[in-house]
């Protein structure tokens, strides 16, 4: 009993070294990986996932489908009209996250 609460103590305060390791490529792998969730999120918030069925094939095509039209096109337009689309839709959900009433 006492030893399975020591090796717990021990699994704990490993876990707490690895959220609190600094070095150099841990916290760079950190923020990768934030970053990756974060862009997950904005395919999920567009509502590509539900469109595509989750399926990997078919978003990775639309997305290399993107990137293909940015290139083709004049690619500093084609970059603005989506970034100012972003931003507006970014903005209306911040609208209406503030009109929303609060349950607590």
């Amino acid at each position: 009993m006492a030893q399975a609460k020591l090796q717990q103590a021990v699994r704990r305060a490993e876990a707490a070294q690895r959220r609190t390791d600094t070095r150099g490529w841990v916290v760079q792998r950190r923020e990768r990986t934030r970053h990756l969730i974060e862009l997950g999120g904005l395919v999920q918030k567009a509502g590509l996932v539900d469109l595509a069925d989750d399926d990997r094939a078919t978003l990775y095509g639309a997305m290399l489908e993107l990137a293909a039209k940015a290139r083709d096109e004049n690619t500093g337009d084609v970059l603005a009209l989506w970034k100012r689309r972003g931003k507006r839709a970014f903005d209306a959900e911040a609208e209406a996250g503030e009109e929303q009433p609060d349950d607590g």
